[in-house]
């Protein structure tokens, strides 16, 4: 039996008066990899930013309904602690140029004033960058600026800073979409291995790597969800037309 960590319900997700995303209901299972797929512009990333309460920054964001984290509405607490609660990792690496990668990865307590002995920072530094598969190519330059790592390991970094906040999901928008094919293999390999301590939520439109890491997929086009269910069995024998010509390269 599955737990569901997260649930939207009837989420309606606005820029001004244009409704970017329609109707939508959604179950997120704990400690699985879920993956938002669709072509550009159909909502993905307009719903994972209401996730972590990110939408409400944009010009004339605004929602309807609900988005409920084990039962509590994220709509009710404050926004900084929903976003401890659920990291979010974006498309093009941004560790914080002026940082090491030490502070980098304590950036979260950093910005947020939660103070921390230096035992906790060390173990809470290893442990993250051990959990993002860095930890073997920076500990001996923890303290060189995060910015002359390669575009894959910043990534990793950027994993490691959201991973050090100990959140419950793990919010990853289009991560290897920047990155060389290598760079991309291993933040999939990743992925698959983070499922043990987290929930991932992961934005693509890489049919391919829906496949490769996600053991449920969600297929938005033009702001609504089509089709949920299990990845193996909506890449064999979709629902709907829709879904179908999506993954044959039809529509996108």
């Amino acid at each position: 039996m599955e737990n569901i960590i997260l649930k939207i319900i009837n989420l309606n997700a606005y820029y001004g008066s244009q409704k970017v995303l329609k109707n939508v209901n959604l179950e997120i299972y704990e400690n699985r990899v879920t993956t938002i797929l669709g072509p550009s512009g159909c909502g993905k990333t307009t719903l994972i930013r209401c996730i972590n309460r990110l939408h409400e920054l944009s010009p004339g964001g605004r929602i309807e309904g609900h988005i409920l984290l084990k039962d509590e509405d994220l709509y009710q607490i404050e926004p900084m602690l929903v976003r401890q609660k659920i990291g979010m990792v974006f498309q093009k690496p941004n560790p914080f140029p002026t940082m090491t990668i030490y502070d980098n990865v304590i950036a979260g307590y950093i910005l947020s004033g939660i103070k921390l002995s230096k035992e906790e920072k060390d173990k809470i530094v290893e442990e993250s960058l051990i959990k993002s598969g860095l930890w073997d190519e920076v500990k001996e330059s923890l303290f060189k600026r995060g910015t002359f790592l390669s575009g894959g390991q910043q990534q990793r970094l950027c994993i490691a800073r959201a991973l050090a906040m100990k959140p419950e999901i793990l919010l990853l928008d289009e991560p290897t979409s920047a990155l060389d094919p290598v760079a991309t293999s291993i933040i999939e390999e990743l992925i698959i291995e983070l499922k043990k301590s987290v929930t991932t939520v992961l934005v693509t439109h890489n049919i391919g790597q829906a496949g490769r890491v996600s053991d449920y997929t969600a297929f938005f086009y033009l702001g609504e969800l089509i089709e949920f269910g299990k990845t193996t069995e909506m890449f064999t024998v979709p629902r709907s037309k829709k879904t179908e010509e999506y993954l044959i390269g039809k529509i996108g």
